[in-house]
Order: structure tokens, then C-alpha cells, then sequence
């Protein structure tokens, strides 16, 4: 590349648990030819997603082309965090090709368009384009955006819904801003759920979309890179449920780390977690485990009562054997001491 091109930049976003870590890892094995780097945001103060793609890094994106912002959403903290960030990526020798920017399930992607026309960084980069994950799915079940039928003819019976709820109001950005959708776990949702899903993201897109079915991230690089978007000069076509305010706050979701014991039975730990979905309306838990005389480290991913479980790596040598678990939730949701009890186990005895 011409150190007089710009450095094509990808968005990917997507609700938590979509499949962005997924995805990413298939970019960065099959990166057609080019050396790619990689921005992790995360939410919470465990690297579980950069570890994930560290663990499998390769020639074309070594480990030294991923970096994590774990300080905060990354449509937030643009300036401190965002724009250093992506200086010290194109200062690399040699310099990447393409980034991949893996945002927070809670970033909102239009904020995060607008750091692209910072002065120290425009004439050097461009978005090539916007990707948004959806999860199939949930999309079909309405937990993520809202089915615009049945919520007008609520809207008619009672008229303290006429809002929105925060979930579906990032859901609705993201869709707006993409360039292309790509719809995850279909297998999950089904003929029928995959064409609700397409009906949702129709209804809630400003613009017609193409909408791709994927199952565990596999999607021709081509379909997803190389768009030539442009999407920081095209911001109007992208309409935001924030537009007009300079900021944002995140403080309808909340989220906890909790530190647990050594683990016996990964399958007693799986069950806890779908206890926190069903009994809590937890959104999503993510983390590791030590499991009780295994060498590997238990990575652990839930999204709602969906729980995936395996072991991802060996503890390294001298490396602390221990359990941390990032629960999210919208702000309400938010029990500490409910949600301690279950993922520990100890529950105080009913009266």
C-alpha cells in the first residue's frame, strides 16, 4: 500500500454476543493476502475477546496488531483512548493493510464514525464500511428491537410504552448505520425465525441493506472487505437516534465482575449462569474459569440463558489459577448480592 492511500478501516458492531469475536477470528484466518490489525473494545475490565484473538493470532496479524481499549465504550473515550490507539497502528513497520475495529455490544457505531474526521487522522485512514452483527434469533424474538406491529398496537392500548427501551434504541443505530448486516446463528432461528429477523431489520433500516446469512463467522472476506464506503463522508445516510447530541451515556446498562473459586463441574457453572438469565434478566456473561484438576483454562460465554462452555488454552506457568466472570445488565437488572449468590453458589436459606 501507498503511503499515500488511506488506510481502509472496518466497523464491526453488533449486540452483545452477535458473534463479532467470531467473525474476526475467521478475517484473521482466511485475510486474503493482507496484514491486518485488530481494536478490541471491551466492556468490563476482563480481556476476554483480545485474549480469544491473541491466542490465535498468525503472520498476516500477529499479536502485536491487536490492541484492546478496555477504559470504556469506544464511542466515549474517543479522544483519550480511540485516536492514540489508531496512530500507534498505522506507525507499525510493517503497516497493516486493513484494521478491524471490534466494537462494545453498547457502542453506538456513529459517534465512533465521527473520531474518523479528527484532524490528525483524516487524510491517512477512511471506513471502508460499517458491518452490523445481528443474532438471528433474538431479532425474531423481539428482545433486541422492536416489532413495530405489535408495539403500535400497544402504543393505542397504553401509552406509557411510547418509548423505546435502551436495547432496542442501540439496535436500531446499528442497523442504520451499516453498510451490510450479517445475520448470525440462522440455524438457531430457523427458516421462519431468519424471515422475521429479515422483516425487523427491513423495517428499522433508513435504506435497503443487504442482509447475509452467517453461521459461525464464515463469510467470504470479499462480501465484507473492500467495500469502499467511505462512511465518514457519507454520515447524513446514517441517521441516529443521538443525532444532535455531542454525547452519550451508557447509564442504562451497568455490568460486575465477579470472582469465583476453583470450579468442580463446568456444567454446575453453565447452569448458574442460565439461572442469572431466567431468574435476574441478566443480558450477557463472559469470562474464564480454573476447573479442579484441569490444565486448561475454561473460557465461558453466555448470551441470555444461551451458555457456551470449552477450554481455550493451558494456564501458564505461574500464572494465577483463577475464575472471573463479567456480567452485564441493563442498570436495573443489576443485583450484586442475587448475582453473587448464584454464580458463588452461596445463597442465603429462604426464611
Amino acid at each position: 500500500m501507498s503511503t499515500l492511500e488511506k488506510l481502509p478501516v472496518t466497523v464491526i458492531t453488533g449486540f452483545l454476543g452477535a458473534g463479532k469475536t467470531t467473525l474476526i477470528r475467521h478475517l484473521m484466518q482466511n485475510p486474503q493476502g493482507k496484514r491486518l490489525a485488530v481494536v478490541v473494545n471491551e466492556f468490563g475490565d476482563v480481556g476476554v475477546d483480545g485474549e480469544i484473538l491473541k491466542s490465535c493470532a498468525i503472520p498476516e496479524c500477529p499479536a502485536e496488531n491487536i490492541m484492546e481499549l478496555a477504559n470504556g465504550c469506544i464511542c466515549c473515550t474517543v479522544a483519550d483512548d480511540f485516536i492514540p490507539t489508531i496512530e500507534a497502528l498505522m506507525a507499525l513497520e510493517p503497516r497493516p493493510d486493513h484494521i478491524l475495529i471490534e466494537t462494545s455490544g453498547l457502542a453506538l457505531p456513529k459517534p465512533l464514525l465521527k473520531a474518523f474526521d479528527w484532524p490528525d487522522i483524516r487524510s491517512k485512514i477512511t471506513v471502508d464500511g460499517v458491518i452490523a452483527l445481528a443474532d438471528a434469533e433474538a431479532v425474531a424474538a423481539g428482545r433486541f428491537a422492536p416489532n413495530v406491529a405489535a408495539v403500535d398496537a400497544q402504543r393505542m392500548a397504553d401509552e406509557s410504552i411510547d418509548h423505546e427501551t435502551p436495547l432496542s434504541e442501540v439496535f436500531e443505530d446499528q442497523i442504520s448505520c451499516a453498510d451490510i448486516v450479517l445475520l448470525t446463528k440462522p440455524d438457531l432461528a430457523g427458516p421462519e425465525g431468519v424471515a422475521r429477523a429479515r422483516d425487523v431489520i427491513a423495517a428499522e433500516a433508513p435504506r435497503p441493506l443487504p442482509v447475509v446469512e452467517v453461521a459461525e463467522g464464515a463469510v467470504d472476506v470479499r462480501v465484507i472487505l473492500g467495500l469502499g464506503a467511505a462512511a465518514e463522508d457519507d454520515m447524513d445516510a446514517r441517521p441516529s437516534h443521538h443525532d444532535g447530541h455531542d454525547d452519550h451515556e451508557h447509564d442504562d446498562f451497568e455490568s460486575i465482575v465477579v470472582e469465583l473459586p476453583e470450579q468442580s463441574d463446568p456444567a454446575e457453572l453453565a447452569a448458574r449462569i442460565e439461572r442469572l438469565a431466567k431468574e435476574l434478566n441478566i443480558l450477557r456473561v463472559k469470562g474464564y474459569a480454573a476447573v479442579t484438576g484441569k490444565p486448561m483454562r475454561l473460557l465461558v460465554q453466555a448470551v441470555g440463558a444461551r451458555v457456551r462452555h470449552q477450554y481455550d488454552r493451558p494456564w501458564q506457568p505461574g500464572e494465577e489459577r483463577r475464575s472471573r466472570m463479567v456480567v452485564i445488565a441493563e442498570h436495573h437488572d443489576i443485583d450484586e448480592a442475587a448475582i453473587r449468590a448464584i454464580l458463588t453458589g452461596v445463597e442465603e436459606p429462604a426464611e
